[in-house]
């Protein structure tokens, strides 16, 4: 049985990556500082693991939570460019510092492997898809730029120290348990929440931009076999998870409007800054080298996020 941390473990992608890791026979460890996470994402588990309430900034905690972990499932991150925009300075303490603290532990502690929550944001905007990871990375904002320092850090500590390394590059995640109450949550949890209540989503800009929404369960399904891939098919790797396909805001908000029931009209307000334009991922190296499918669809995993909220407004637990 191996012990596997995860932080950011009451997010909703490090929540869900909890209650996998125990399915599989994991023991796990799961650390968060509540700034973005929720309590309410591990209350149904909380027993099942050892959680510890922990800011990847304090170095000298982070070395002890490290100790006799055979994994890490690195999720702990502020995931906002809007925020990266407004506080530059928080996003890199966050994102940059918190994840070196996490890799100089990692290496004395003798962890096997990091699996490292990388994001698509690293391409920017260039038009080229879909985007691989050979292209050069053009970060357009404060928090890509975070992110890409870490796989960078990541393919270091790999080189520099033989600890094995995996950075997945994330596309537009979403799935139950994603937080629709901040202006910084992704797109379809804001858009779903308001439609259920018969209030008007907003998109910003024209409505043509275009994304690879990705279900939360195919980021579970890339990480589990980030762990458990031949170290020489994937260390100091970088893959991008993602579905492989996209589709525009407005189509997305049609399929929606089905899903829902939402009757009324969408509103529309200026492109705030740091944002892409497109994103669709190219699956070739994840399938090469992790044997890397993506298991539910658009509409798929929709139904199943609508679902969730609709038992959580109702109050059933989920």
């Amino acid at each position: 049985m191996s012990t596997c941390l995860i932080t950011g473990v009451a997010g909703f992608i490090g929540s869900s990556l909890a209650r996998a890791r125990l399915a599989a026979g994991d023991r796990v460890r799961g650390i968060d500082n509540f700034s973005t996470g929720k309590r309410e994402n591990i209350a149904e588990i909380l027993q099942q693991i050892d959680f510890r309430q922990v800011d990847l900034i304090d170095f000298s905690r982070v070395q002890h939570v490290c100790q006799g972990v055979d994994y890490i499932l690195h999720q702990a991150a502020i995931p906002s460019v809007p925020r990266s925009v407004e506080d530059p300075l928080e996003s890199n303490r966050a994102n940059v510092d918190a994840t070196v603290n996490l890799l100089v532990a990692a290496r004395e502690a003798k962890v096997k492997r990091v699996v490292y929550a990388a994001s698509s944001s690293a391409y920017g905007d260039s038009p080229t898809l879909p985007k691989r990871e050979d292209m050069l990375p053009n970060p357009i904002s404060p928090y890509a730029v975070a992110k890409l320092a870490g796989e960078h850090y990541m393919r270091a500590f790999w080189r520099c120290y033989g600890l094995e390394t995996v950075s997945l590059r994330y596309f537009n995640v979403f799935g139950p348990r994603q937080d629709p109450a901040s202006p910084y949550s992704g797109v379809l949890a804001l858009f779903i929440t308001r439609m259920l209540q018969g209030k008007t989503p907003t998109i910003f800009g024209d409505g043509q931009q275009s994304r690879d929404f990705t279900f939360v369960e195919n980021i579970v399904h890339a990480n589990h076999l980030a762990l458990t891939a031949p170290g020489q098919e994937v260390a100091g790797q970088v893959f991008n998870v993602a579905t492989g396909s996209r589709v525009d805001l407005n189509a997305t908000f049609q399929i929606l409007k089905k899903l829902t029931g939402y009757s009324g009209e969408v509103h529309y307000e200026s492109e705030r800054p740091g944002d892409v334009k497109h994103s669709q991922a190219d699956l070739s190296l994840a399938k090469k080298h992790l044997g890397y499918e993506p298991t539910v669809g658009l509409e798929e995993g929709l139904q199943q996020t609508i679902e969730w909220y609709r038992r959580e407004s109702a109050g059933v637990s989920a």
